[in-house]
């Protein structure tokens, strides 16, 4: 398993998920989702869920393949938005660190 910081950095645009090599920028991998417009993505545990043109994939981060697919069918083309307790959690660590770190600030810099 990869060191977060050596994890890649993953991209949604035109209707296709990429994952570029952090420290090079170099493209790891390529998936074409459906449609030419915006593509949400978020990281979910070893699961990379991605939404294009109001459908759902999930994706392997390692390899950029496909899963599973949803066409959430009669819902449209709107926009996707994700949620899930590990997502939830990690940004809840985030946001603690990172008030941790300004506390830190404030009190080294009185």
């Amino acid at each position: 398993m990869q060191r977060p910081n050596e994890e890649p950095v993953f991209i949604g645009i035109a209707g296709t998920v990429l994952a570029l090599d952090r420290s090079t920028g170099e493209e790891i991998w390529r998936t074409p989702l459906k449609g030419g417009d915006f593509v949400n993505l978020a990281l979910d545990g070893n699961q990379l869920l991605a939404s294009a043109r109001g459908e759902v994939f999930c994706l392997d981060p390692g390899t950029g393949e496909i899963l599973w697919h949803n066409g959430l069918k009669g819902l449209g083309w709107g926009l996707v938005s994700f949620t899930s307790r590990s997502i939830a959690g990690s940004a809840a660590c985030i946001s603690a660190a990172e008030g941790s770190r300004r506390q830190q600030r404030a009190a080294t810099a009185t």
